[in-house]
């Protein structure tokens, strides 16, 4: 069976092997925990025993394992329990997608401990080629993220940090912007004061400090009276 630029998932369970075609990205991204409509993630939901000779798996076999010969039903298990293979060229596509999730959530997360200034994404890229830092394509970007900042502290001046927002906004603005600045960040308190004003208190990133200052100031023309520490 050709399956062009698609791809395997493989399980082996009971001493026999169950595979399912599938496109590469989605399944990637589903089994990475995000929610991909199974209908893009499956070429088809045959279940097979073999791909490449195009045999498929018995309706006994699939009973005898997995308790039922809906090929659907069966196919699901295989995609969330199986292995995805991948071509080379495939497995270069997600390892440099993930490099970039994994550079662009230091940033955001990230600062100098010295200047509490986020570091460019650039920087962040050539510091973990130069201590030559192995992306894992099926690790989650959190975890490797702990790995990379490991690596990155004998390069760059680095440190993972949260800052607390205090943010009191006169009545003029407090209801029209009330929701699109609790949204910057994670709420940890809200109060309306008896002339109209709102006070409120959010937690973000370490990089992303200078752009939610930048965000509160616009949506308040300048009025909001904002006190920043490190969380």
């Amino acid at each position: 069976m050709d399956i062009g630029k698609n791809t395997i998932v493989r399980l082996e369970l009971k001493g026999q092997k169950f595979e399912v075609v599938v496109v590469p990205e989605k399944a990637w991204k589903y089994k990475e925990g995000e929610q991909i409509p199974l209908k893009d993630v499956f070429v088809t939901e045959e279940v097979f025993k073999d791909v490449g000779r195009g045999e498929k798996a018995s309706a006994t076999n699939l009973v005898q394992v997995f308790g039922t010969d809906d090929e659907s039903k069966v196919a699901l298990e295989v995609l969330k329990r199986g292995e995805l293979l991948l071509t080379t060229e495939q497995r270069r596509e997600m390892v440099e997608a993930k490099r970039k999730q994994i550079i662009n959530l230091i940033s955001k997360s990230a600062v100098d401990p010295k200047t509490k200034l986020p570091h460019p994404p650039t920087r962040i890229e050539l510091a973990l080629n130069q201590a030559r830092f192995a992306v894992d394509p099926f690790k989650p970007v959190e975890e490797q993220v702990n790995d990379a900042i490991k690596v990155l502290k004998p390069i760059l001046p680095i440190k993972i940090v949260q800052f607390s927002f205090k943010i009191r906004v006169p009545a003029t603005y407090a209801s029209k912007t009330y929701k699109q600045i609790t949204s910057l960040g994670q709420l940890k308190s809200s109060q309306w004061g008896d002339d109209g004003s709102i006070t409120v208190t959010i937690t973000v990133p370490g990089g992303a400090r200078s752009e939610v200052m930048e965000k509160i100031n616009s949506l308040t023309h300048g009025s909001a009276e904002v006190t920043v520490e490190e969380a």
